[in-house]
């Protein structure tokens, strides 16, 4: 039976330090990767060395009140890292701090329903023997990185899994475009057939999502191309190569996001103009209504006043003959109507 701790700790997606998952990475070892958890990693960082080409991730999870403390006592971060975790500031960059990489990237939640308050920031830290990753949120990337690592695969260097990030983050939002490309095209259908019907709002909430996902991670591929040009002493050029690979990806999502954009723009021009006619043609059918009935409206108000001399009240065929009055003001206004119409 779990302890209450344990059971605290789950709560908290994670374990009593608010580590999610850690994995050493050894390339030399029998096993190229394990998991560990933090007491493991924590004498692992304490040791005076470590092998040649093994480092770990270490994936916290920053609603846990000892994850700060327990990177603080444990690891040797740089004081910039632990300073981008209470800026408040959440839009992206990459930048060199000492020896290592610290960068603030957004993602979407996992359970992510198209809202644009289903986005949320990942810290990183990326060292030659270390890796650490954090957020507040449970994030697609992050977690389709944990899966392949668990299906085998596993990054050579520090440098790798940060590109490897970089590009699960660049399919994850393919599929963000692709999801929001569907609605578009469904909704597309609909206005084809003539059904508006809430439409012009579905439109705008995927608009305000791309709009939020495309300024929070357009400075992305631009940070990570002026880091490269100053890369630090252990990242290999092989590694800088596949950055810049993954940058490349990442800018054309990024215009795909901006073509989506001007679709979902043009579809809200086309059904306001839509929703412009309807209401023009309603005004003008009330418009010929209300002449329509302005005759018979004068007549009876003249011939329904109490006074005396109204005309033909002492005639035996005075109604039809207001009768006839009233239709050939009538036909008079329609055509007159009808004729600014046409």
């Amino acid at each position: 039976m779990p302890s209450p701790r344990d059971i605290a700790a789950a709560s908290y997606g994670g374990d009593e330090a608010g580590l999610i998952c850690g994995y050493l990475f050894d390339a030399a070892a029998e096993k190229s990767s394990r998991a560990i958890d933090s007491n493991s990693a924590a004498a692992w960082l304490a040791q005076q060395t470590q092998p040649d080409g093994a480092y770990l991730w270490l994936h916290f999870n920053l609603s846990h009140a000892q994850a700060e403390r327990w990177l603080h006592r444990h690891t040797e971060l740089s004081d910039t890292f632990f300073e981008t975790l209470k800026d408040g500031m959440h839009s992206t960059r990459i930048e060199r701090a000492d020896d290592s990489l610290i960068a603030v990237i957004n993602d979407v939640h996992f359970d992510f329903s198209f809202e644009p308050s289903d986005i949320s920031t990942l810290w990183i830290n990326v060292g030659p023997r270390l890796v650490v990753t954090a957020r507040t949120k449970p994030l697609r990337s992050v977690d389709a990185l944990r899966t392949a690592v668990k299906a085998g695969d596993v990054p050579r260097s520090s440098a790798e899994l940060l590109e490897h990030l970089l590009r699960v983050q660049a399919d994850v939002l393919v599929n963000v475009v692709r999801g929001v490309t569907a609605r578009v095209d469904s909704i597309e259908d609909e206005l084809l057939t003539g059904r508006l019907d809430h439409k012009r709002a579905r439109l705008g909430e995927m608009r305000r999502l791309l709009v939020r996902l495309q300024r929070l991670l357009a400075p992305e591929p631009g940070a990570l191309f002026r880091l490269l040009q100053k890369p630090p002493d252990w990242l290999a050029e092989d590694d800088a190569q596949r950055l810049r690979g993954a940058t490349e990806e990442f800018s054309v999502v990024l215009r795909d996001m901006g073509a989506l954009q001007e679709r979902i723009k043009l579809l809200q021009e086309e059904i306001a103009a839509n929703v412009n006619e309807d209401t023009s043609r309603s005004l003008f059918v009330l418009t010929v209504v209300t002449v329509l009935a302005l005759p018979i409206n004068i007549l009876a108000g003249l011939f329904g006043m109490n006074v005396g001399g109204i005309p033909l009240a002492e005639d035996k065929h005075g109604f039809w003959v207001l009768v006839g009055i009233v239709i050939t003001f009538t036909v008079v206004a329609a055509w007159v109507a009808f004729r600014k119409k046409r």
